[in-house]
């Protein structure tokens, strides 16, 4: 059957290069015949339409998207909370319970007569658009994520900017320590994988990189700052994944979870310099970058990503594919099916290139 209208949603955290995907799509969508429809934060524009002014979605025309590949965000908005398949439900005795909106969904495009998804996300996205797609929508996934941890592609469009910004405030975090002869320990976004820190952290010169993919211990980063004092190189910089821990330790969780809602790492580079001060003697000073990384525009190889990533979604719906991803095997686009990327994380392979560069370099990682 032949394709009219088609929607696009962004879920989960943001990430640079959005606007880019959703420009690319929406021109690619007009160039074909289609009407190109933007859901409100992820699927709320579905669930509570009263709430938005345009009745949760808006026509994406040319205009619309005029001038926004550069711009960081997301015009549609997006959230991290609220997943269809299991939507937090309050009760009147106060408890909280997962119920399954997800046909809500299905009903709302055979109302509106739209014949397809776009669903912009990382893990969380793709898990809900291959449940979608199950249950008979047509649904291309484009992978999203700083994190750069989904399976399946090269790389998602957000981590070359979080890598970028990082990089550089780790430029400046050298000045600054070797000024002073401190030792600065630096903590990053990333949940379970190490891609931020491992990338900035080499590119960034750091002396010693603390991943989730090797389980650390403190005593030998302790060791690589004592041999650096003793080189007559005062100062150190350590990089933490937010994921981080130590050998036989726990995951460092500022909030856990809670229905509808995964744990927040972090806290973990707070610990690590409590401990290094004391194991060291230096004088030590923590650097949260958190959401920093998320915002700004995308770097030119971000935005050149999303806007292939966002074309390649159309011309694969005109080619008739669904419950796929579009996915960057350098140097080309190509399709992968949903199922063998939903509910899947790529960590920092242990034989990785990048990770044995920093070994071969004399990067601590604490192992």
């Amino acid at each position: 059957m032949g394709i009219k209208r088609i929607a696009i949603n962004t879920g989960g955290g943001d990430a640079p290069g959005l606007n880019a995907v959703i420009r690319a799509a929406t021109l690619a969508a007009i160039n074909h015949g289609w009407e190109c429809y933007g859901l409100r934060d992820g699927f709320n524009g579905i669930f509570f339409p009263e709430r938005y002014e345009d009745g949760g979605s808006v026509r994406l025309t040319r205009d619309r998207v005029r001038g926004i590949a550069h711009l960081g965000g997301t015009i549609l908005g997006t959230t991290n909370r609220g997943n269809p398949l299991k939507y937090p439900l309050h009760m009147p005795d106060g408890t909280v319970k997962e119920i399954d909106r997800s046909d809500e969904i299905i009903e709302y495009f055979a109302k509106k007569q739209i014949d397809a998804l776009i669903s912009i996300g990382g893990d969380g996205s793709l898990t809900i658009a291959h449940a979608l797609a199950k249950k008979g929508l047509r649904v291309v996934g484009v992978p999203k994520t700083i994190d750069n941890d989904l399976d399946k592609t090269f790389t998602t469009f957000g981590f070359d900017t979080a890598v970028a910004f990082a990089t550089e405030c780790l430029d400046r975090l050298h000045t600054t320590a070797e000024s002073h002869q401190r030792l600065m320990v630096v903590e990053m976004m990333g949940r379970y994988a190490g891609w931020i820190a491992l990338h900035s952290g080499i590119s960034g010169g750091a002396h010693a990189i603390l991943l989730p993919e090797i389980p650390f211990d403190l005593d030998i980063v302790a060791e690589k700052i004592r041999q650096r004092d003793e080189y007559g190189r005062g100062y150190s910089l350590v990089v933490v994944a937010e994921g981080a821990r130590v050998i036989d330790g726990q995951l460092s969780v500022l909030a856990a979870a809670e229905v509808g809602q995964a744990e927040r790492l972090g806290g973990i580079g707070e610990q690590v310099a409590r401990a290094l001060s004391k194991k060291t003697g230096k004088d030590t000073r923590t650097v949260v970058l958190g959401h920093l990384v998320r915002g700004g525009s995308p770097t030119s190889f971000d935005r050149l990503a999303a806007l292939r990533f966002g074309a390649a979604a159309v011309r694969a719906l005109a080619d008739g594919q669904s419950n796929v991803m579009v996915s960057l095997a350098h140097p080309n686009v190509q399709y992968v099916p949903l199922e063998q990327v939903a509910g899947r994380m790529k960590a920092v392979p242990l034989d990785s290139d990048t990770l044995m560069t920093g070994r071969d370099m004399g990067i601590s990682f604490g192992d």
